[in-house]
């Protein structure tokens, strides 16, 4: 990697832009990502003002798929209340609180906000619950892969969002065994589990799925009782543990009382036997949805199948997740349900 080229301390041909990278170097911690050193699958003319990363942050936010997640499934499928968390407030979260953290370690946080609001837009209706419903069709389905198919074809007519390579690996795996190599994405792939778990439980306590009182001990006793004073507590962990270090910390008292959080979480909420039947029909939509577009291929958009190079199967995943919950149910109650 490279600084920009400078002569007495500053850029040559100083634009707004060329400002702020030449600061990342003087300001953030040898091991943050610089914008300056960012690379694109296609080169392109440089903005005189906004740095790659904040380019990335704009194009997401900007994106068709990142307004979808505002009517996506994050616990409860097509909630009625105004108050429960959907995907898009969720990476609203994500970013916050890895913000804050990256912030605490003076790492890159535009980097932290693009890979935050970027790293759901994968998600099927229905959340978790139509990727299963996918993945037992096909064999495999992983909303964090489809999260960068979306981003590198399936925006722009088929030719993505030229996103930086920083972005794209910590979208890939801020889920899952993957490690980011950025220490920006590193940060977000535990932020994500912070603020999932945390945001959920709030959720879950207004639902009345679970009660004040019903945590585990060591959970209460390490993180806290209440959402603002676990994140608090889990954010200032990660910021202490990994101070001068060469990769995203936790101690493992935090670590292990938030495996017993997320053990909780599934055990009472995610898996919860009163969410059950609207899971099942969740999972029957998405599949019902599948099963009529393989066979009717000429309702569907048919620049999918350019962009799927004439694969039925992959065009009619890529249409079906992208879907919002309620226009799902549309689809299946305009196509699959009689009518008089």
């Amino acid at each position: 990697m490279h600084k920009p080229c400078l002569k007495g301390g500053v850029c040559v041909t100083e634009t707004i832009r060329t400002r702020i990278e030449r600061e990342e170097w003087e300001r953030l911690s040898s091991y943050a990502a610089k914008s300056s050193a960012a690379r694109r699958m296609r080169e392109e003319e440089e903005c005189p003002i906004r740095t790659k990363f904040q380019r990335d942050r704009d194009r997401i936010l900007h994106s068709k798929p990142f307004r979808r997640l505002k009517h996506k499934t994050q616990v409860y499928i097509a909630p009625s209340g105004d108050h429960y968390r959907t995907r898009m407030t969720h990476s609203l979260e994500v970013s916050q609180i890895s913000r804050t953290i990256g912030r605490g370690l003076s790492l890159n946080e535009d980097l932290i906000e693009a890979i935050s609001l970027g790293h759901d837009v994968g998600h099927t209706p229905f959340g978790h619950v139509g990727e299963e419903a996918i993945a037992k069709l096909i064999g495999r389905f992983e909303h964090n892969e489809q999260s960068v198919r979306i981003l590198t074809v399936l925006t722009g007519e088929g030719r993505g969002l030229n996103l930086t390579q920083e972005v794209l690996d910590a979208v890939l795996h801020h889920t899952g065994k993957g490690v980011p190599y950025t220490l920006e994405g590193q940060i977000v792939k535990t932020g994500d589990r912070i603020a999932y778990l945390c945001h959920d439980y709030d959720d879950a306590l207004r639902a009345e799925l679970i009660h004040q009182g019903e945590l585990p001990g060591k959970v209460v006793s390490t993180l806290g009782d209440s959402p603002s004073r676990m994140i608090t507590t889990m954010v200032v962990d990660m910021v202490e543990s990994s101070q001068n270090q060469d990769s995203i910390r936790q101690s493992s008292q935090v670590a292990e009382a938030m495996q017993e959080f997320r053990v909780f979480m599934f055990e009472r909420v995610y898996n919860s036997v009163i969410l059950r039947e609207e899971r099942r029909k969740g999972e029957y939509v998405v599949q019902a949805l599948f099963h009529y577009y393989m066979k009717n291929l000429q309702f569907l958009p048919q620049e999918y199948l350019v962009w799927a190079g004439g694969d039925a199967v992959k065009a009619v995943v890529d249409y079906i997740s992208g879907l919002t919950d309620n226009y799902a149910i549309d689809l299946f109650q305009k196509f699959l349900v009689p009518r008089y």
